[in-house]
């Protein structure tokens, strides 16, 4: 399936204003390999997959200036990986200040890009301009090709150095324009070095909806057969809210869509409200996802705000003794992207956590006012449905007011607040402490029995929790099983949350080991994701993890966690009919001693922390949805699709 350069890109234009003296030289490469958690995170499997997104960024940073239309991201046999476009190319005239080729100082100097001093890009993603060098220092080798002037470009370095100067190798047409990076990346600094495809499929569809026009392929060249996706919107971020709100009903056809320029931000802004009670809004700052928003968020909901105010207001479905609208109220089941542009964007933070200029605030803010107010106009039908629903949105959040306030009130007693199921432990400490929730009463006692009182506390619950995907605020909190999860963790939901006040340093998830203790789970994540998130991305929620068999023989007793595990042990112990094995189908079958040396001795004991990635949290959003909600078609393709990754079901 292999396909040459001149096949994959066909792209008109010349170089212009992009040469070796707009490559700006910052400071030194030195520190990266002693501490690359400062350049790109983490050495996990989340900082692997960040070098693609650095060399991709740039590659994204040519289409927004006019000049890429095609990515290609290959994941080679070898485990490299090969990014190629068809952007002008990286320039290969000598750069001034340093006496050497600009592509070499870009893979060599950190801080050095066209992203300084306004002559390359007027705008970029990245993470702050250190990509293509980060990655290079965390490479055993990198390989540039550049395809420009007429000539395919080479140069090779090794765990960031030159191993060779710059050569031609090739010849190709004027208009062949581009970079190809192939990297292999450093096996002693990361903890895996294998690439996962799906991790890197949600990101690049993210890029590709965020990039209107874009067309961005994965390829994957590992197994027997070719794995490939690719990715290109046309209607951009309209075609990103359509995708999410898969798995919802709309509350109306359209896509509501804002765009615009003003003092130099350029703004786009779509949206649709559909039948759900959960906002799911994801803001971007030059393709870059700002988890905690900033001021194009608070512009976005300030204008949504007073302008659904001043129509409902205006056209008598508020009377002017009701109280106004709040924008809680308003975004009650609106899926929407706020995506700017702006030439210097100001973050807090090395991770881009948050947008800190204050004319984006203006920009977002005046563009949607006054689109918005014209799309009520001519549009009343959807106008009223909008408002419709945030009248029961607000009369349920009324409702949920005065719950949350008795719980408050309860609180405020002590020990007196606490349920009456709750085994609570001695250990005041929540550094010390740990909760167990526990699926059912006979679990629970085996649980509370088994436990080490001073720091493990034992919450059980009956049945299933309530769906929080398909339930308002109001009926949250009137489900006796979410009281009592709350009031134990101490910190509360929503506005309200404050992870200072945790109770438990370990919020652990202890479910039998079938399909109906898997459930359980998903619905406890469920409401943790949607109601406590923080919970999550601090890392204080984990799923036990009880044994699946009991293996006997000569008196000896053996544990196993996985078939796999069970075949390795009988293949040890020798496979004949003095073996007793016992299937455990609950918690429930296991005594206190049991239960305590399998599932929750801290010595000996298997926990998985969930986590969470905000640079993917869209596609999480998304499946929450589809896993939780209403629509049984997107449910059914995605168990289709992911049917062959399953691994422990029982029949």
């Amino acid at each position: 399936m292999s396909t040459t350069y001149e096949e994959e890109f066909q792209v008109e234009g010349t170089p212009e204003e992009y040469g070796g003296d707009q490559i700006q030289i910052l400071e030194g490469l030195e520190a990266v390999r002693k501490r690359p958690g400062m350049y790109i995170g983490s050495t996990s499997s989340r900082g692997l997959h960040h070098l693609v997104y650095e060399i991709v960024d740039n590659a994204v940073d040519e289409a927004l200036a006019g000049y890429c239309t095609q990515i290609i991201v290959e994941i080679n046999k070898d485990g490299t990986a090969t990014i190629t476009d068809n952007g002008r190319g990286i320039p290969v005239d000598i750069n001034h200040k340093s006496g050497r080729p600009a592509v070499e100082v870009v893979f060599t100097v950190l801080h050095a890009g066209g992203k300084f001093g306004g002559g390359g890009y007027k705008v970029s993603g990245g993470l702050h301009g250190v990509g293509a060098s980060v990655v290079n220092a965390l490479s055993n080798w990198l390989e540039v090709k550049v395809r420009r002037n007429g000539h395919v470009y080479q140069q090779r370095y090794e765990r960031g150095k030159v191993m060779y100067d710059l050569k031609v190798v090739g010849n190709c047409g004027e208009s062949q324009t581009g970079s190809q990076i192939t990297f292999q990346p450093d096996d002693t600094i990361f903890d895996d070095v294998v690439f996962d495809y799906d991790t890197l499929k949600q990101r690049l569809r993210e890029m590709a909806f965020l990039t209107k026009g874009l067309r961005i392929t994965l390829r994957d060249n590992r197994g027997e057969e070719v794995r490939e996706h690719t990715f290109h919107y046309e209607g951009g971020i309209k075609e990103f809210v359509t995708y999410l709100n898969k798995g919802k009903t709309p509350l109306y056809n359209d896509v509501i869509y804002c765009e615009g320029m003003r003092d130099d931000i350029y703004v786009e802004v779509a949206m649709q409200h559909n039948d759900s009670f959960n906002e799911s809004t994801f803001s971007f700052v030059n393709n870059i996802i700002t988890p905690e928003g900033g001021m194009h968020l608070s512009g976005f909901r300030n204008a949504l705000t007073k302008t659904f105010n001043a129509y409902a207001k205006a056209n008598k479905i508020l009377k002017d003794s009701d109280p106004p609208l709040s924008g809680e109220d308003i975004r009650e089941g609106m899926t929407a992207i706020i995506s700017i542009k702006i030439s210097e964007p100001q973050f807090e933070g090395q991770t881009k956590q948050k947008l800190g200029n204050s004319e984006a605030r203006g920009a977002v803010d005046g563009i949607v006012s006054e689109q918005l107010k014209i799309y009520l106009e001519q549009n009343p039908v959807v106008a009223k449905s909008i408002c419709e629903k945030s009248l029961l949105a607000q009369r349920a959040r009324e409702a949920a007011r005065k719950a949350r306030d008795l719980t408050r009130r309860k609180t405020a007693l002590e020990s007196a607040a606490l349920p009456g199921k709750l085994a609570d432990c001695s250990d005041k400490d929540p550094a010390n402490c740990e909760i167990y929730i526990v699926e059912g009463d006979s679990a629970g006692g085996s649980a509370k029995t088994a436990r080490s009182r001073a720091t493990q506390a034992i919450l059980p619950l009956r049945g299933k929790i309530l769906n929080v995907e398909k339930a308002r605020e109001d009926k949250i909190y009137a489900n006796a099983e979410i009281k009592a999860m709350i009031t134990a963790f101490g910190t509360g939901i929503h506005e309200d949350f404050d992870i200072s006040k945790i109770r438990y340093n370990k919020i652990i998830i202890m479910t039998d080991a079938d399909v109906d203790g898997a459930h359980i789970s998903t619905l406890l994540l469920t409401f943790l994701y949607r109601f406590m998130p923080d919970l999550i991305r601090e890392g204080h929620v984990y799923l036990a993890t009880p044994p699946l068999y009991k293996i006997e023989k000569n008196r000896k007793v053996w544990y196993a966690y996985s078939d796999e595990q069970l075949n390795q042990i009988l293949t040890e112990i020798g496979r004949d009919s003095s073996n007793k094995i016992q299937r455990y189908k609950g918690l429930g079958e296991m005594d206190a001693e049991q239960l305590w040396e399998t599932t929750m001795d801290p010595e000996r004991r298997i926990l998985k922390r969930v986590t969470m990635d905000d640079e993917t949290k869209s596609e999480l959003d998304l499946t929450f949805t589809i896993l939780m909600g209403d629509q049984v078609e997107p449910r059914r393709d995605f168990i289709e699709e992911n049917a062959k990754y399953v691994q422990n079901l029982d029949v």
